[in-house]
């Protein structure tokens, strides 16, 4: 039998099917490096997660094209510091052979990103954590790579685009995370991969060198790797 992802939109193809089959067809289009639109990824989501998405979640482009990249370097495994419902680690998972690991502060989110990971028969590389990231927190975990999409630019959004009111934000709490991930990439070991979608708020260290940037996609996505001293 033929798969309807092979040919056509895919998007056409994808809500052409029952809603149970649909999962397993956004996941072969993701595998065979087509580019289902986030809206439809984004609909086994929560609703009230669905608009949110545009905002905080990253786009399936750029989880597709950092797994890329990923699978490139031989990065086998990554940490996401600000994992939120999981949709990076989830849909990175599908395109490479990385494990991922998912740090999030809020744990409607982890629940979520679980949920999420087991829809799509990733559970097996893609773990989420409820932890907070900061100095005085919750250890990061060793990898290959470390990615960052802006996770604490909540903290001085208006109001409106706050996701909920379960966490402390703030500008000091913006300022403290900020000086959290400088220190921690002082301290990863040499071959260490960096990447940003959006940066972070702060500067990347002179010991790191800039390998690769993309500045086609909505935000700029950079690639860096530590240098031996």
């Amino acid at each position: 039998m033929s798969n309807p992802i092979d040919g056509g939109d895919v998007d056409d193809a994808i809500t052409a099917v029952e809603p149970h089959l649909q999962p397993a067809l956004l996941a072969n289009a993701l595998r065979a490096g087509r580019l289902p639109s986030d809206h439809l990824f984004d609909r086994l989501l929560p609703r009230e997660l669905r608009l949110a998405s545009v905002v905080h979640f990253t786009p399936l482009v750029v989880a597709q094209r950092a797994a890329a990249w990923f699978d490139e370097l031989g990065v086998r495994s990554v940490v996401d510091i600000g994992s939120g419902a999981g949709k990076f680690c989830v849909a990175a998972a599908l395109c490479s052979r990385a494990h991922y690991f998912g740090l999030e502060q809020r744990r409607s989110l982890v629940v979520t990103a679980r949920e999420l990971a087991r829809t799509f028969d990733v559970q097996r590389r893609v773990t989420f954590v409820h932890a907070t990231f900061g100095v005085g927190q919750t250890p990061i975990p060793t990898a290959d790579a470390y990615y960052l999409f802006n996770p604490f630019g909540e903290n001085v959004y208006d109001t409106p685009d706050h996701l909920d009111d379960e966490v402390e934000l703030s500008d000091a709490r913006y300022v403290r995370d900020v000086y959290a991930v400088e220190s921690l990439l002082e301290e990863l070991p040499a071959g260490t991969y960096l990447l940003t979608f959006n940066g972070f708020g702060g500067q990347v260290p002179p010991t790191w060198r800039e390998l690769r940037v993309d500045d086609t996609l909505p935000n700029v996505l950079r690639l860096w790797r530590k240098a031996a001293l």
